[in-house]
């Protein structure tokens, strides 16, 4: 206590404290991407973060490679098909977006009047980092007949460059939507996008970007894993390498992988994607088994770095202080904005809802 404090009430004293402890957690906040600060191990956060969302109007939209207790306490959980839509449609007056940067940055495009915080602004993206949208306009330049289909796993930014963006759920859709002598660029993921000219017939000029998790699956330790589990189905997202997607039995989005193991008859899956999803997968299939594939390292799962920088501790804080807050100047929002909407338009005219 500092010797002017004597004189002051002692909850008087605490608050100053906080609040000395709450401005230099702002003044770190660039450094360290979330508020640094101590949570009291006593607080049930599953009860004060209901309470904040009441306090505030606040919903949480979470995607499914967070961990469970995010998950658990979210409003929605989905892929980013799923929270681009809640994002647009949401009443709340404030979004906290449990996911990555990118994700966050869609929400605040789409809804630029709201407050738009994410728990962690570094977590980021592996793909999106893939395609900085500096050299992307050079490399478009070189293709001024091409309509761009971006997924949405880029910058806000990259967005402003791109005709239409898509996710893994709706990229059959997008390409299929776009007339078929008009060339397209596809970025950033190669393997999604060599997977959709195969699924498609489409022959595209791909950027060459690509997802840290979904491209270390091992091939080997698989196959290996189907041998000891024979009666598995092997399911992959088709950001994963095509030696992965040829050997899956299904292949799909992170609401299509869901989906299929609600419904298929096997109770065995070896899942490739980031394993998050389990958790949602175990909830809505207790009775099945789930098996995280192995990467080529000496994890035994592949989990995303970005995607676990949240918990439910940052989650708490950026309700309670509304920081870290995502802002957009108000030119890349509307620019970015149209790229999106046509998603939005195709997916709605397709039942993606």
């Amino acid at each position: 206590m500092r010797c002017d404090d004597r004189a002051l009430p002692r909850k008087t004293v605490k608050t100053t404290a906080m609040t000395d402890v709450f401005e230099i957690a702002r003044r770190d906040l660039e450094e360290n991407g979330f508020l640094d600060m101590e949570v009291d191990p006593t607080l049930d956060l599953f009860e004060e973060i209901e309470k904040l969302k009441r306090e505030k109007n606040a919903v949480i939209l979470a995607h499914y490679y967070q961990e469970g207790d995010i998950q658990d306490i979210a409003d929605y959980v989905g892929d980013s098909l799923g929270l681009s839509q809640q994002a647009a449609d949401t009443d709340a007056d404030m979004i906290v977006f449990a996911g990555v940067h990118f994700m966050a940055e869609t929400a605040k495009i789409l809804s630029p009047d709201k407050k738009v915080v994410l728990p962690d602004l570094k977590a980021g993206c592996s793909l999106a980092d893939s395609c900085p949208a500096p050299l992307f306009r050079l490399f478009k330049e070189k293709y001024p007949d091409h309509v761009v289909v971006s997924y949405v796993n880029t910058t806000a930014e990259m967005k402003t460059l791109t005709d239409i963006c898509c996710t893994s759920t709706n990229a059959v859709h997008i390409i299929n939507s776009i007339p078929k002598d008009q060339p397209i660029i596809f970025a950033p993921d190669i393997n999604l996008g060599k997977y959709l000219v195969k699924k498609t017939g489409r022959d595209m000029v791909l950027w060459n970007g690509s997802c840290m998790v979904h491209e270390i699956f091992s091939a080997e330790k698989i196959t290996k894993l189907q041998m000891r589990y024979p009666e598995a189905k092997l399911i992959a997202h088709p950001e994963c390498e095509p030696v992965i997607l040829d050997k899956a039995d299904f292949i799909g989005s992170t609401s299509g992988l869901l989906r299929y193991t609600r419904t298929s008859d096997a109770t065995t899956f070896i899942v490739a994607t980031e394993p998050g999803i389990i958790h949602q997968m175990e909830k809505a299939s207790p009775d099945k088994v789930f098996i995280p594939a192995p990467p080529n390292n000496q994890c035994a799962c592949n989990e995303c770095p970005h995607m676990k920088r949240n918990t439910l501790e940052k989650l708490y804080l950026s309700m309670k202080y509304e920081l870290p807050e995502i802002t957009l100047p108000e030119h890349v929002i509307r620019d970015a904005r149209r790229s999106i909407d046509r998603m939005l338009e195709v997916s709605a005219r397709a039942g993606l809802v």
